[in-house]
């Protein structure tokens, strides 16, 4: 079935929808949808088999690229705008040409693929969306098999997350659970099945990053930017590690410790000796 073309000429309740999903994490949720911006998150959407609710753009202005996605990948609708208010929709500087409306995947930890190389990511409430984003994208750089991110903590699907992840949110499954508990019976699996070990960092820990053998199946503990790890976090994990440092600063960004963590992760999964 051909997709219900919607021609929106002003700020009217189609476009209002449209505004909410992109800014508002509620209506978001309500609507299980979140709005895609880039060539490279909507090429990896359209590569993950994820499903397409709604194309978004200005008919008068459509690239090659545009109108062949346009033709070739199934959604329910087409919404076409002014360019004024495409640009009014856009976070860029220069107004990306074509938008997606994606539906959002069950929140089910079984998306999480279990094997020997496991290596899982859990976040324990980030809350920078930029570093959501960019974590989800040295992940899949270095072999993460899926993330978990629990409690209340910024957004997988805020826009600025979906654009920090290059494309990775599409690539590696990302689960939100309301907090570490409901982890427990997941994570006592993974251990009894696969001897996964539980690693969580901390700026405080006595065991250096490149002292640990990371070869086993893994999970990986990251907490919150300001906080930390919670108690919680903490308690389930067999060990901590830190990053050495040698600067004035006691601590790294959440995302750069995360992809110097996972660097040193898949430099001893690479090396025969770890």
């Amino acid at each position: 079935m051909p997709p219900r073309r919607i021609q929106i000429h002003s700020e009217s309740g189609d476009y209002q929808l449209l505004e909410a999903l992109k800014r508002n994490r509620t209506k978001r949720q309500k609507q299980g949808r979140f709005f895609v911006e880039s060539v490279a998150c909507i090429d990896a959407a359209r590569a993950g088999g994820w499903r397409f609710a709604a194309f978004v753009y200005s008919p008068d202005s459509l690239s090659n690229w545009a109108r062949e996605t346009l033709a070739s990948v199934p959604a329910e609708q087409h919404f076409e705008l002014t360019p004024r208010l495409l640009e009014q929709l856009s976070d860029r500087t220069e107004t990306s040409e074509l938008f997606a409306v994606v539906q959002m995947p069950p929140d089910d930890l079984a998306r999480i693929p279990v094997d020997e190389q496991l290596l899982v990511l859990v976040l324990d409430r980030p809350s920078s969306p930029g570093n959501l984003g960019t974590i989800l994208r040295a992940g899949d750089a270095f072999g993460v098999r899926g993330a978990v991110v629990t409690g209340h903590a910024a957004d997988l699907y805020d826009p600025r997350a979906v654009r920090a992840s290059l494309g990775a949110l599409f690539a590696t499954p990302a689960v939100r659970v309301p907090s570490s508990r409901e982890l427990e019976p997941w994570l006592a699996r993974l251990k009894a099945e696969r001897g996964a070990q539980l690693i969580g960092t901390s700026a405080r820990a006595q065991v250096e990053l490149t002292a640990h053998d990371f070869r086993p199946p893994t999970v990986l503990f990251l907490g919150n930017e300001t906080a930390g790890l919670s108690a919680h976090c903490r308690s389930l994990c067999d060990q901590l590690v830190g990053i050495p440092m040698r600067g004035v600063a006691s601590s790294l960004n959440l995302a750069s410790a995360a992809s110097i963590a996972l660097y040193e992760i898949d430099r001893q999964r690479r090396s025969p000796s770890g």
